[in-house]
């Protein structure tokens, strides 16, 4: 499953120094974050892109980093359904263009896998690896497919439940491949705007779906808070499938 926020304009990222995490979107909302708190504590794993990961450079993908209120009914939640204490963290990065002296990889509090290639590796080489962190290297490409992302994390803690956290290109990929079953989205009532100067990104980047391959997704759930809208999707994950219905109109 994938959980994202989107400005009503469809931003996803400012994509401004300093100002490209989702608290920017949602004016870190509480509702929000404690929907973020819930999904990371049903998650056996957590995947973000790199520029997700350099976005907020001070970031744990746990529960409870995102809503430490409920820090404690996090724990016995994961403890309950006979979970690891916190998530495995995944960065996705083609490149390894990473800091490993930051905190997701140095604390300690949460087990990491760096998904990269083999031009990657030889990056992340030059730095000393912290005991947590592992590195799987994907052979024979340049790109990361979200099945060989799956693939990684599932040979390391055989999770059941995945969350896919950012960033656009990420997604984007999750979907083309049809790898996606779930998606929430949180729409804030804010408009962003875009002009020349900055790319500001949607949902979805590096793939095009419609006109020729549109995607249609079901609605299952929707909550309201404030002027807050908290959306669940659903996705018919078909291995090799290429289209899918459009939904009928509803007559009045």
């Amino acid at each position: 499953m994938a959980n994202f926020a989107a400005t009503l304009d469809g931003v996803v990222s400012l994509n401004s120094p300093g100002e490209s995490g989702g608290g920017e979107i949602t004016g870190t909302n509480p509702q929000d974050r404690l929907i973020m708190g819930l999904l990371r504590s049903t998650a056996d794993a957590v995947v973000v892109g790199a520029g997700t990961q350099r976005s907020v450079p001070r970031h744990l993908w746990t529960a409870s980093h995102v809503f430490p209120d409920l820090a404690k009914a996090f724990a016995e939640l994961r403890s309950d359904r006979g979970m690891a204490p916190t998530p495995l963290n995944v960065i996705v990065s083609a490149h390894g263009d990473l800091d490993l002296t930051l905190p997701v990889f140095q604390s300690g509090k949460v087990e990491v896998l760096i998904v990269t290639t083999g031009e990657g590796s030889r990056a992340l080489s030059v730095q000393q690896l912290p005991a947590s962190v592992r590195i799987a290297r994907v052979q024979g490409s340049n790109h990361l497919s979200a099945r060989a992302v799956l693939r990684e994390v599932q040979g390391l803690c055989h999770g059941r439940v995945i969350l896919v956290e950012g960033g656009p290109h990420l997604l984007g990929d999750f979907l083309f491949e049809r790898a996606l079953d779930e998606l929430f989205l949180t729409v804030a009532p804010q408009i962003a705007g875009r002009d020349s100067t900055a790319p500001r990104p949607g949902l979805v980047a590096g793939r095009e779906f419609a006109p020729a391959d549109p995607l249609w997704p079901s609605l299952v759930g929707i909550q309201r808070a404030g002027g807050f809208l908290f959306l669940r999707y659903s996705f018919v994950t078909v291995v090799g499938a290429r289209k899918q219905s459009a939904p009928r109109a509803i007559r009045s």
